[in-house]
Parts: structure tokens; C-alpha cells; sequence
């Protein structure tokens, strides 16, 4: 059985007292392990990060850039290899795995710019012979703990922008789908990226709480569920880290009683049951104003009919399998008891049939469900679309602002002044109008409000590269020695 090793100082070390399943999820096999690491085995990633760090902070940002840009074209070189990884482990189809890639790519793109980016500012003679101006400088060693849902993506948007500024990482990656991270710092190192640089640290909590804890660990950046979220940063920030931890979502699609239906239809389709439903921005509450519902729930029905649902490696199927049978039956759990909070199920996705023993489960919809059931209330994160009836713009506003997330939020409209109203009223991080899926382009930065973001700090774009460096500003005065004198007052500007 093949075993996926950590990957530390520019080297696979795959030996560990601990091994943890891994599965493909379209035939329900474990068809390789993965090495879990212990705490002296993080350990020693951590000394290799410290110890690659002074000689990559002083690498010039000319040599930098050139590696960004090899990243770049090995990658897209590569994409289909990468691609095949992602969806053995985690059954999302071809397509998708590719464009995952080419999201996470745009990160690499960014940081292809770290030379303007990390420009300082200055200001001469503000006061008599005194000159100021302003650096920003690495934190450090930076963890980076990335989720089972896009294994190539998000280390990708965390490792980008920390290794531009100066730092050096460590990448713990999910255990459920750990290959890709190892397929990526060697890319890494096959563009000319130093030893150390960059370590991947195979695990679950054993390493997690290490990185936590470490003194030589100086920032986090984190992606996962809202509780773990919420722990991370409150246990790294006691220890004196700066963190950034993005949680969960339940995002909601306002759909006003002008809009094109069929248009909203196939975007509902799209949003909610992509990536078998397994994404942050995932659409997972329908929102229909005024008297259109039926017509709406119908155009969304009549689409689900056609859905194709098999393994990711054939090219006809449109949705694969969920990440495990735990998780399958999760997500099936909120179907079941639907019906008994007083919802009704228009489409239940637990009743599909499938050749195969994978962890498989059709899309299910869902209609009259309020705030209240645990339907609405938790991210179930899977292939089921919730419709709530509410009779006015301003009641679908509050539904979404009374929730306690507030990650992504779209409403499909053809009224341009109701759009920017909504822009204005709602109270989420990320905005889409007639654009189901607002994930930001990189040069724009990637984050929610209220309990989808525990931290200051969005991911990716110009917010991630005040996060992984510190201001710092240099005063200077070049007088002559003969005008030196003892002044114990309180500087003042002249």
C-alpha cells in the first residue's frame, strides 16, 4: 500500500509510529496510508523552517519572482497530473479538480508582483534633516492548516503570498486527502525553492496542537469548520501568534420576483450542488421573495432530473461522491429529519441508487424550511438546497444579516438599484449579483464576517501580505557632529 510521507527540509520522510487511512471516495477502497506525524516529528519540520529562514528573507525579490514564475509554468504544465490526484482522494470530478488549480494559480500569479507589493513608503524633510520611511518584513515561521475540500487551493492561497513575503512554511494539510500537498512543495522545490522553505507535516490534532504552541510558530493561517476555527484562534493567539482562521457558511441566494428564473434556476443548480456540495461558498438556502417560488422550485427540479453522479474520472459525471461514508451519512441525516421539523422534500437525494460501494448520495431539495431547523441553522456541507419563502426584500435581508454567518451572499435580480440596495444592507463578506459563487479573483482578497472569520485579516490578495509581514519604520538624521547636543525634551518636529 502506497504511503503518502511528510515532506521536511526538501526531503519525503515517510517512517511514523502512527498511519491514517486514506480512501478514494468514488469505491469506498483504501488504497493508501498516510504517515501522522508525532510531536517530535513537527518538531523537527519547525527547525528546518527556523533554520532556512535567515538566508530566504535575504533572498533578493528578484530571485523570489523568478521562482513564483517557474511555479507558475510548472503547474499549468502539470494540471491534469494534479488534477488526477485530487480526485482519486477526494471525488470531485476532473473538471473541477482543474479548476480548482487554476483558482489556486491566480495566488502564485499575485505573488508574482511580491516586488511592488512589498514597496515601502517614504517622506523626506519632515522635520529639519530628518528623512522616514517605512518597510514591511517577514513574521517568520508561518503554519498554514488547510481543509480536506480543496487540497490544492487553499495551500495555494496561503503558501503563495507567506513564501513572497519572506517566510518560511508549514503546511499541514487535511489527512482525509494529504497527496497534493507533497505534489506542491516539490514543485516548489523543483523551481528553485530552497530546502526548509517550505515542509509539509502530515497529521491530525497530535500536530495540530504543536503548531498551536510552538514559540518558533509566529502566525496561523487556518481554513476549516466555525468550531475548530474558533479554537484555533483562541489557543494561537493565547500563545502569542497572529491568526487568521476562516470558518464555516451557510450562504443564502435572494432571488427577487424580477429575476430570470431560468437564469437563477441553473446558478441554484450550479452553486448548490457543485463539488457534490463540499465548498465554503456553496449556496445551501434559497431565498424566494414574493410569489415566485413554485415556478422557481419546478425550473430547479426539472434540472435535477438530469444531474449526472458517478466517479470523478468519468468524464460524463457532474458530481462525485461526498469525502467519506461518515460524512455521507451526515449529510443524509439532515435530509431524514427534514420532514419531521415541518419541511417539506421536494427532492430526496438519499433515495438515488448507485453501482458502487463509493460514498456516494444524490442532491436533495428542500422546501418551507425556516431559521430554527437544523436544516437551516447548521453548514451541512453537502448536496442539499434549502428554500426558504419570505414575502419581501426587507424580509430576505434579515433572514441573511440575522444569521451567524456571513461568508458569501448573492441576489439575482434584473434591477439594478434593488442590486446595489443589497450591496449596501447585507451583511457578509463576499457579495455576488446574478454571480452565485463570489469567490474573489486573487488580486482581491477572500474572507467572511461575523462567525465564518475569527481574526482581522482576510485570505489571499493585498490583505494576506499585511498578514504574513510587520511594518516597521526607520527614522534617520545624517547631521553635522558639530550641532550635536544634549536634549532630554520630549522630540518635537521643526
Amino acid at each position: 500500500m502506497q504511503t503518502i510521507p511528510h515532506y521536511i527540509n526538501g526531503s519525503r520522510v515517510a517512517d511514523a509510529e502512527r498511519f491514517g487511512p486514506v480512501f478514494n471516495p468514488a469505491t469506498g477502497e483504501q488504497d493508501k496510508q498516510v504517515a501522522l506525524a508525532s510531536a517530535a516529528r513537527v518538531e523537527e519540520a519547525i527547525a528546518a523552517a527556523k533554520a532556512a529562514l535567515p538566508a530566504w528573507r535575504a533572498t533578493s525579490l528578484a530571485k523570489r519572482t523568478n521562482i513564483f514564475f517557474r511555479v507558475r509554468e510548472i503547474l499549468t504544465q502539470r494540471k491534469s497530473e494534479l488534477a488526477a490526484i485530487l480526485t482519486s482522494e477526494h471525488g470531485k470530478v476532473l473538471s473541477d479538480a482543474e479548476g480548482e488549480i487554476s483558482r489556486g494559480l491566480e495566488n502564485i500569479e499575485f505573488a508574482t508582483g511580491l516586488s511592488h507589493m512589498l514597496k515601502g513608503e517614504r517622506s523626506e524633510q519632515v522635520s529639519s534633516g530628518v528623512d522616514v520611511h517605512s518597510v514591511r518584513q517577514p513574521v517568520g515561521v508561518v503554519a498554514c492548516i488547510t481543509p480536506f475540500n480543496f487540497p490544492a487551493m487553499v495551500p495555494l492561497w496561503m503558501i503563495g503570498s507567506a513564501l513572497a513575503c519572506g517566510n518560511t512554511v508549514l503546511l499541514k494539510p487535511s489527512e482525509k486527502d494529504p497527496s497534493s500537498a507533497v505534489f506542491i512543495a516539490e514543485v516548489f522545490a523543483e523551481a528553485g525553492l530552497p530546502a526548509g522553505v517550505l515542509n509539509v507535516v502530515q497529521g491530525d490534532k497530535e500536530a495540530v496542537d504543536v503548531l498551536l504552541e510552538h514559540r518558533d510558530v509566529k502566525a496561523v493561517s487556518f481554513v476549516g469548520s466555525t468550531p475548530i476555527a474558533q479554537s484555533i484562534y483562541k489557543r494561537a493567539a493565547d500563545h502569542g501568534k497572529r491568526v487568521q482562521a476562516l470558518g464555516g457558511a451557510k450562504n443564502h441566494m435572494v432571488v427577487l420576483p424580477d429575476a430570470d428564473l431560468d437564469m437563477a434556476a441553473d446558478a441554484a443548480i450550479s452553486a448548490a450542488y457543485g463539488s457534490a456540495g463540499e465548498r465554503c461558498m456553496a449556496v445551501s438556502v434559497l431565498v424566494a421573495v414574493g410569489n415566485i417560488a413554485d415556478d422557481l422550485i419546478a425550473a430547479i427540479k426539472s434540472r435535477m432530473a438530469t444531474l449526472k453522479i458517478g466517479p470523478g474520472t468519468d468524464p460524463a459525471s457532474q458530481m462525485g461522491p461526498l469525502i467519506t461514508a461518515e460524512h455521507r451519512e451526515k449529510v443524509a441525516s439532515y435530509v431524514a429529519g427534514a420532514e419531521n421539523e415541518g419541511a417539506t422534500v421536494v427532492v430526496d437525494g438519499r433515495a438515488q441508487q448507485f453501482d458502487s460501494n463509493g460514498f456516494f448520495i444524490g442532491v436533495s431539495l428542500v422546501d418551507h424550511v425556516k431559521p430554527g431547523m437544523k436544516v437551516y441553522d447548521d453548514e451541512i456541507f453537502g448536496p442539499v438546497l434549502s428554500v426558504v419563502r419570505v414575502d419581501t426584500y426587507s424580509d430576505a435581508v434579515r433572514l441573511v444579516n440575522d444569521n451567524e454567518f456571513g461568508n458569501g451572499v448573492a441576489i439575482f435580480t434584473r434591477d439594478g438599484g434593488a442590486a446595489r440596495q443589497f450591496e449596501f444592507d447585507v451583511e457578509a463578506g463576499m457579495v455576488g449579483v446574478n454571480v452565485p459563487i463570489p469567490v474573489p479573483v486573487g488580486t482581491f482578497s477572500f474572507g467572511g464576517w461575523k462567525n465564518s472569520l475569527f481574526g482581522d485579516t482576510h485570505m489571499y490578495g493585498p490583505e494576506s501580505i499585511r498578514f504574513y509581514t510587520r511594518g516597521k519604520v526607520v527614522t534617520t538624521r545624517w547631521p553635522d557632529p558639530a550641532t550635536s547636543v544634549i536634549d532630554l525634551g520630549f522630540p518635537q518636529v521643526d
